[in-house]
């Protein structure tokens, strides 16, 4: 065996730096068509139309509103909304420089996976292989960042905006994890001897002792500010309990069990997942939860084991039609034979954990690789109601296959078959940097991005429905224009698609209002008998906004009992939103000019969620366009119990001008 102090070894190290820097080099240049796109699908809500995250000026009262903003979560995810609010602050609503920002935190995330990587390769050297290959490690790690910044599924990560949310939040999962690694690396070097005495003694414990506490920090710090980013860095302590299982296998450096981070995790991983468990349960378990989704708890379980090994194949050997970012064309699992790759899955996944548990000894990082993808698969991969598949939930997960993979095929020559495992490695990194380039190429244009969305989920009624919506963006609303024609073709596919929302026909109705064209009773009629049929979803909520939105303006001229009928089958199911309720207060209120109607469905939202406070807003305004001085005064009384950190200081001295409120 080579010593490690030849040139040879002495530089890999500065080679592996070397190497990343033109993996990062290639990476923007991959990336860098895409950053000329749009927004996209929830980039609207989350962004676009919300105006939360853009703020007037950099004051506190202003930021604390746009951290406060985020419609996507009950935790608003403050930390990702700031960003936003900065990016707009410097630039505008121009996505290319918030698409930029997204990339240089996949560049940093990539610094920090390469980081990670070195340092579980170097230690799983030096604690479970009989030969000395540490010099190697940068080598490897530098191939697992540069296939990790480049894998297709991660694509979302970077060029979907709103989804800076998932790559902050892993930013501190990964330096979290490389701070608990290296906690871990400091308390197992404290090797006491004997030839100093009592001196070395007491050294050795404060040395063992400050490792414990960056473990410690890490986790507790690292966790609590990546949740304000996104949920998801909640899965930092599982992640470091599965490194510290198998890798350090919780040994002090005389080699017995430390009892100290056993204790650690009950009070990181166990005890909040229990209090977690105890929140979530009774909505988990009400049916009334799953209303709004097209499968059940159990059904969503049944189908999750089939996305799961789908995720498998789209992160290691993907193809355009697998990553099509819409996956609404989803055939959900109703039995373990239905279909049949149902239980071929799930047995897939319970073999993956026995093997998991037999590579455990032999080949412990693989076995944290797969560990680690499994876990990352656990909070939105499980019980919770969430949409069934998104690609950008391997963000971190895709680090665990590589981590599993990579180090296989890098292995030495002196190893059997080097030359398949080398010429399949490369022509890995091959294939997901041509389909990374072709998809960051597509999504630089918008009108490029729903064709090519499109071609690959022809099936899918949100892709159809993308691409007439971009045609007519396109269009300008003129009905001489050529978009006009092509608009109706697959506006009308994706309605008739299976599942489909009401945003076709409401994509179809609100074109041709605007445009004075007839609109189809054909239209209404499906948009009215899908609200029947199901409790309205997100999107259904947003078309019947969109069209009360356009009337209220003036730019459509629509059906009042159409409107209306839309309206009442959308409200016939138990327990309606505050959203929907809201809504119909405004269009009662502003189109309909029923004011005792439109204050009813006002005082209802407002009863559905007493702490939104866009709804009592809106019935101060009511009761002071009523000359109802009193009732509108405790209204903002109720208003002000909200003014959490000062975020509704502007609105509230605006509503004390309005006549009477003085």
């Amino acid at each position: 065996m080579t010593p490690l102090t030849t040139p040879t070894s002495a530089t890999r190290p500065r080679l592996g730096w070397w190497i990343l820097l033109v993996a990062f080099v290639l990476t923007l240049a991959v990336y860098w068509p895409g950053l000329s796109g749009g927004f996209l699908f929830d980039d609207y809500p989350n962004i676009v139309d919300n105006h939360g995250v853009q703020p007037p000026n950099a004051s506190f009262s202003s930021l604390v509103g746009a951290a406060l903003s985020s419609p996507s979560s009950e935790f608003k995810r403050p930390l990702a909304s700031l960003s936003f609010a900065a990016n707009y602050l410097i630039s505008g609503l121009d996505p290319y420089w918030m698409k930029l920002t997204n990339l240089v935190i996949h560049l940093l995330n990539g610094l920090l996976v390469f980081l990670l990587a070195r340092k579980l390769v170097q230690i799983g050297e030096e604690r479970f292989s009989a030969t000395d290959e540490r010099a190697r490690a940068g080598i490897v790690a530098v191939l697992i960042a540069a296939g990790w910044m480049l894998l297709p599924i991660n694509l979302t990560g970077v060029l979907y905006v709103v989804q800076r949310m998932e790559s902050m939040a892993n930013l501190f999962v990964l330096l979290g994890l490389l701070g608990y690694v290296e906690g871990r690396r400091r308390m197992l070097t404290a090797q006491p001897t004997v030839i100093d005495g009592a001196v070395t003694q007491i050294a050795s414990a404060s040395h063992e002792l400050r490792g414990f506490l960056l473990c410690v920090a890490s986790i507790v710090a690292c966790a609590g500010v990546g949740i304000l980013a996104k949920e998801t860095a909640v899965m930092l302590p599982l992640y470091a309990l599965l490194i510290e299982w198998l890798v350090f296998r919780f040994d002090t450096p005389s080699g017995s069990r430390d009892k100290r981070l056993i204790g650690l995790f009950v009070l990181v991983l166990l005890l909040p997942m229990i209090v977690g468990l105890t929140w979530l349960l009774p909505g988990i378990l009400n049916s009334g939860t799953w209303a709004t989704r097209n499968f059940t708890l159990s059904t969503r379980l049944l189908s999750e084991a089939r996305i799961v090994v789908d995720y498998v194949a789209w992160t290691l050997l993907p193809t355009p039609d697998a990553l099509s970012f819409y996956h609404d064309d989803f055939h959900i699992s109703s039995g373990l034979f239905t279909p049949w790759s149902t239980l071929g899955s799930i047995a897939l996944l319970v073999a993956l954990v026995a093997l998991m548990f037999w590579l455990r000894r032999r080949q412990p990082l693989a076995t944290l690789g797969i560990a680690l993808f499994l876990a990352c698969q656990l909070l939105t991969g499980t019980i919770l109601p969430l949409e069934l598949i998104y690609e950008h939930r391997n963000y971190f997960a895709s680090f665990g296959l590589l981590l599993a993979l990579v180090p296989l095929l890098a292995a030495p020559r002196t190893q059997s078959f080097a030359l398949p495992r080398h010429a399949l490695l490369i022509g890995l990194m091959l294939c997901w940097t041509a389909l990374t380039a072709l998809t960051a190429y597509a999504w630089g244009n918008p009108m490029r991005l729903a064709e090519d969305l499109a071609a690959r989920a022809p099936q899918s009624p949100r892709a159809e429905y993308e691409l007439g919506r971009t045609y007519i963006i396109y269009s300008h609303y003129d009905p001489a224009s050529p978009f006009t024609k092509l608009a109706y073709a697959p506006l009308e596919r994706a309605a008739a698609l299976p599942d489909a929302s009401i945003l076709p026909e409401q994509a179809l109705i609100f074109m041709n209002s605007r445009m004075h064209l007839p609109v189809k009773d054909a239209w209404w009629d499906s948009l009215i008998a899908k609200l029947r049929a199901h409790k309205p979803g997100v999107q259904d909520e947003s078309s019947l906004g969109a069209l009360t939105q356009c009337d209220r303006e003036g730019r459509c001229n629509l059906s009042k009992q159409r409107m209306t009928e839309a309206y009442l089958a959308a409200l016939s199911h138990p327990n309606p939103s505050a959203r929907l309720l809201s809504m119909y207060g405004d269009y009662a209120w502003n189109v309909m000019d029923d004011r005792k109607l439109g204050l009813s469905m006002t005082q209802a939202a407002i009863k559905a969620a007493p702490v939104e406070p866009a709804y009592r807003i809106t019935l101060v305004r009511m009761l002071a366009a009523q000359g109802r001085q009193a009732d509108a005064l405790e209204a903002l009384k109720g208003l002000q119990s909200l003014d959490t950190g000062g975020r509704l200081d502007d609105t509230l001295r605006e509503l004390r001008t309005l006549q009477g409120l003085q």
